[in-house]
């Protein structure tokens, strides 16, 4: 925007002119863009406030309900500008300060209003708020429209901020155009906490689609569970801290049946369930009500109690799929896992597919950079 379009207040030096120029001989002005009264400004648009003479001291953003905007100064105090895209639908007040030519203060305000977007884009994320998650958990954003192009991806992902109290490397996936998920290169450290910051709104993510507004998220990774299910010993060994806490018989898929092989998180918990064959495309086979169950794949593998294979358990595979484990395991294990905490099945002939739920340790580091629009690893800053 021009900054002829500004307002810059007077001062003893005889600063004036709603231009936002100053008069000749004048100590200086503060020019504001986007101008005072402008209107459907694009949220991507920077707010910026410049001195042609003097310097810039204090600049005051303010929108919505008492919300402000961040902004940074320039080193050589001459100018000044917004750090993140503004919200779309929505006035802003901006007031900034600073000092001429001859040491007197200057002033400028300037008030508009950005774009009402054809399609608005809003998100979710997981884990939730105050979490306490396994090391193996991913960050995920589920977003309401698809995004679909790599610019849209981008701006994205350049929107995604992450602190950790453990930085460590990881990288942003695309799993779908409605989800966009975040893995350390390894897992988790034990007893990190994760802050992860996105600011989508203003984002352009396609044509006519703006993000609306920004999303925060704060988690907590708890100790290091990870549990090794072999199908050939027909043990699970489940170690916390790198210490086995438990060792427990189970019984894996039969032949046809078989469970998936591959490093699983534990998905989410129900301590009572029904699990009906119906679900998986075989309506009829089975319809048994089931307790502590730890969920590993969207298609319907859990570990869980199983007393009517007990006998079975520790020397053959008898399920339909899941980990049956004796009641007293079963109930300890659903006491002791997290969301996010480790599952790997080996000896099986079925291996995990990719998006079985959250996967993100069936895909190799490499692998997973690649599906990264910005095609970069992103290293947490420090919390």
């Amino acid at each position: 925007m021009a900054a002829a379009g500004c307002s810059s207040g007077k001062d003893d030096g005889g600063t004036s002119g709603g231009n936002g120029k100053g008069a000749a001989g004048a100590a200086g002005t503060l020019a504001i863009a986007p101008a005072t009264g402008t209107k459907n400004v694009s949220p991507d648009q920077p707010i910026t406030v410049k001195a042609d003479k003097g310097k810039v001291s204090t600049v005051s953003v303010t929108y919505g309900k008492g919300k402000k905007a961040d902004g940074k100064l320039a080193a050589d105090g001459k100018s000044w500008q917004t750090t993140w895209p503004l919200t779309p639908s929505t006035t802003y007040t901006v007031t900034a300060q600073g000092t001429g030519e001859d040491d007197k203060p200057i002033s400028s305000t300037a008030t508009f209003t950005t774009l009402k977007p054809t399609k608005k884009l809003e998100s979710g994320m997981s884990p939730l708020e105050g979490e306490t998650v396994g090391v193996g958990m991913p960050v995920q954003l589920l977003l309401t429209q698809a995004v679909s192009t790599k610019e849209g991806r981008q701006a994205v992902e350049k929107s995604l901020d992450i602190s950790m109290s453990k930085p460590v490397e990881g990288a942003w996936y695309w799993i779908s155009d409605k989800e966009v998920d975040f893995r350390p290169r390894d897992y988790w450290p034990s007893g990190s906490k994760v802050k992860v910051v996105a600011h989508l709104a203003g984002v352009k993510a396609g044509n006519g689609m703006w993000g609306m507004k920004d999303r925060e998220l704060n988690f907590s990774v708890g100790e290091r569970h990870i549990t090794k299910v072999n199908s050939n010993s027909h043990e699970a060994t489940v170690t916390s801290g790198g210490k086995t806490v438990r060792t427990m018989p189970v019984s894996l898929g039969k032949p046809g049946d078989d469970s998936y092989s591959g490093i699983m998180i534990a998905q989410e918990k129900a301590a009572h369930i029904i699990m009906d064959s119906a679900t998986t495309g075989d309506p009829g086979a089975y319809r048994i009500p089931t307790d502590w169950n730890v969920r590993m794949t969207y298609s319907g593998t859990f570990v869980h109690a199983a007393p009517w294979s007990t006998g079975a358990q520790g020397n053959s595979n008898v399920s339909h799929g899941c980990v049956n484990a004796s009641p007293s395991d079963a109930k300890w294990f659903y006491n002791f896992t997290n969301r996010g905490d480790i599952i790997e099945v080996t000896g099986t002939s079925r291996k995990l597919q990719f998006g079985n739920g959250p996967t993100p340790w069936a895909k190799s580091w490499d692998a997973w950079l690649k599906g990264s629009a910005l095609g970069a690893p992103v290293t947490g800053k420090q919390l």
